[in-house]
């Protein structure tokens, strides 16, 4: 969850903190927009975070709406929300997180 090799906390600017946080805090809307903003999506802070969003908020969504009628996986929907709070928070702190199987996931499409 620290800097990735080759990124400098230097090339992480506060907007790129900021679109990063609202990737996952309005996950998978925000990052489906971020995609369509050329200046944005070729930033390697917001490419990064912006992918792992998309995924997570789609699996959310997902389980929401395919599973939403038992209670066990709104109990899977509501951790899976607190865990998207926290990587908001991680992101707009500026740090770079792995989350298991997405972020191998991501990197291996080559999507950041």
């Amino acid at each position: 969850m620290s800097e990735q090799p080759g990124m400098g906390a230097m090339d992480v600017t506060s907007d790129d903190r900021l679109f990063a946080a609202l990737a996952y805090f309005f996950s998978p809307l925000v990052p489906l927009i971020i995609m369509f903003l050329e200046e944005k999506k070729n930033r390697p802070f917001i490419r990064a975070h912006n992918m792992q969003a998309l995924i997570l908020g789609v699996v959310n969504f997902g389980v929401a709406i395919v599973l939403g009628w038992l209670v066990f996986p709104l109990c899977i929907n509501a951790l899976l929300g607190i865990y998207l709070i926290y990587l908001t928070i991680m992101a707009f702190q500026g740090k770079y997180v792995n989350i298991p199987l997405v972020t191998d996931l991501v990197k291996n499409q080559g999507w950041a």
